[in-house]
């Protein structure tokens, strides 16, 4: 009950913050000029890509349709949410230490490990919302204005026709990946968190290793090989493997295994950290 009342108050606290809303007013501006750009001249940015099939291939109905779009729209801005994640759950523990409160709650009747657990549940949540918020709008509101229809995929093997029966489904299956892989974004930060006595140390560190990491999978040197699959930042499009044909269940499941290992350890390290911090503040 403490545990549950103590979540409610972290929820709370986020609520208050005008940051919290900025993850939230930047998808939906983004979305927004997306959409309308994809409104209004989406078909000419479609027929370019789509020209070089023309010849083998006959298309029917409407290409740029919802689903299409919701692709789009992630494919554009997942890469980007991380830093909204990060500027909110970064401030969990480092904001109460920069205003003195951090002392307060660790004398109320709760222990360090149910309010930090109580702070990680919060920040999964909020992160949650912002999944959900993307996915109503890249699919709900996409489907609204273009309509249904067949799901064009291009990757590197070619051309991908997805049924449309056969779409939302994987949908939430990729939804349901990003969400984990925006969740160790959220644990590592707070993590960092509990490192710090300011706000932007927490905030700069995350980005940071998400760049240390990214630059160490897209480099071509055969010293990272070893490593490069065990790194969080290597799984962080693995949504995209639901509009594959087949579907890559092995891929997957190890992008899923690895994701919850890196919040595990993530989670473990806070809570060892927060144990032995000295809060004389």
């Amino acid at each position: 009950m403490i545990f549950l009342y103590s979540t409610y108050n972290e929820l709370i606290k986020i609520a208050l913050k005008p940051r919290s809303y900025l993850g939230l007013a930047a998808i939906t501006g983004l979305v927004g000029i997306i959409l309308f750009a994809l409104k209004v001249d989406g078909m000419s940015m479609i027929s370019f890509v789509t020209s070089s099939f023309e010849q083998t291939l006959r298309f029917e109905g409407e290409v740029l349709n919802g689903n299409l779009v919701a692709f789009i729209i992630l494919q554009m801005l997942i890469v980007h949410i991380p830093l909204l994640v990060a500027l909110v759950t970064g401030d969990l523990i480092s904001g109460e230490a920069a205003m003195g409160t951090l002392r307060m709650l660790v004398s109320r009747p709760i222990s360090r490990s149910q309010l930090l657990l109580s702070k990680f549940l919060a920040g999964g949540i909020y992160t949650l919302l912002i999944v959900f918020w993307l996915g109503f709008l890249a699919v709900i509101i996409g489907r609204f204005l273009f309509g249904p229809g067949d799901l064009m995929v291009l990757n590197s093997d070619g051309l991908i026709i997805i049924q449309e029966l056969d779409v939302l489904w994987r949908y939430l299956g990729g939804f349901c990946v990003a969400f984990l892989a925006l969740l160790t974004i959220s644990s590592l930060s707070i993590c960092l968190s509990c490192f710090s006595d300011n706000s932007i140390g927490p905030i700069v560190s995350t980005m940071a290793i998400i760049l240390l990491f990214t630059i160490i999978g897209t480099l071509d040197v055969p010293v990272f090989d070893p490593i490069r699959p065990y790194l969080f930042t290597t799984h962080m499009a693995a949504w995209r493997s639901f509009f594959d044909d087949p579907l890559p269940w092995t891929q997957i499941k190890e992008s899923i295994y690895i994701l919850i290992a890196h919040n595990t350890c993530f989670m473990a390290v806070a809570l060892y950290t927060f144990h032995r911090k000295d809060i004389t503040v």
